[in-house]
C-alpha cells in the first residue's frame, strides 16, 4: 500500500513554493540579463535583480527561522526503507546545499554591488548599506563567485526537482504530495516496497 502521506505545514509549503518561483525567476533574469548591451533597460533589469535578491535572502532567512522552529514530518517508513541509503545522503547534502546557497548567492551579489559601487535601493524607497567596501578588485574576485554559485544552486534545484519526480512518475509513493496544495492522491495498491 502507499504509504500514509503528511504533508508540510501550510506555510512551510507556501515558502517552499515561493522561494521556488522566486530563484527560478531571477536565475532567468540574470542570465538575460548579463548579455544585454548597456542601455537604460539594462539598468532596470539590475535593479530589479538586486530588489528580488534582496527578498529572496529575506524569505531565505523566514524559511530557516520556520524550519528551526517547526519541526517537518518524518518521512514515512516505507519510503525511507525503499531508498538505498545513497539516495539519503543525496536527499539531505542536496537540502543542506540548497540552504547553503540561500543565502551565499544574495549575500555574495551584494557583496559584489558593494565592491562594484552600486547601492541597492530596495523598489527605490531605501539604500542598503554597502557590504563591503568599494574596490575594484575585490569586485573583480565577487563577481564570479556570485555567477557561480548561482549555477550551483541551479544544479541543485534541477537535482531536487528530479528527485521529487523520480519519487512521483517512478516510484509512485505520493512523496511529492507532502509539499502539495491540492488533495492528497488516494492509497493504491501497488507497493513502494
Amino acid at each position: 500500500m502507499k504509504p500514509t502521506v503528511v504533508r508540510y505545514h501550510f506555510v512551510s509549503r507556501l515558502l517552499h513554493a515561493v522561494l521556488g518561483l522566486a530563484l527560478v525567476g531571477l536565475f532567468a533574469v540574470g542570465l538575460y540579463m548579463a548579455d544585454l548591451p548597456f542601455s537604460p533597460d539594462r539598468l532596470k533589469l539590475y535593479n530589479w535583480h538586486k530588489w528580488a535578491g534582496v527578498t529572496v535572502l529575506t524569505l531565505a532567512f523566514v524559511r530557516l527561522i520556520w524550519r528551526l522552529t517547526h519541526r517537518p514530518p518524518a518521512l514515512p517508513k516505507a519510503i525511507s526503507q525503499a531508498m538505498p541509503s545513497w539516495q539519503h545522503v543525496a536527499s539531505e547534502a542536496t537540502h543542506v546545499g540548497l540552504y547553503v546557497l540561500f543565502f551565499a548567492v544574495p549575500l555574495a551579489g551584494w557583496a559584489y554591488s558593494s565592491a562594484a559601487g552600486f547601492p541597492i535601493v530596495p523598489f527605490g524607497l531605501f539604500q542598503l548599506p554597502d557590504f563591503v567596501p568599494v574596490s575594484e578588485g575585490l569586485a573583480d574576485v565577487l563577481k564570479p563567485v556570485h555567477k557561480f554559485s548561482a549555477y550551483a544552486m541551479a544544479a541543485l534545484v534541477v537535482l531536487h526537482v528530479a528527485g521529487a519526480l523520480k519519487h512521483q512518475f517512478i516510484d509512485r509513493d505520493g512523496l511529492l504530495s507532502r509539499m502539495g496544495f491540492g488533495p492528497i492522491p488516494r492509497a493504491s495498491s501497488r507497493s513502494t516496497i
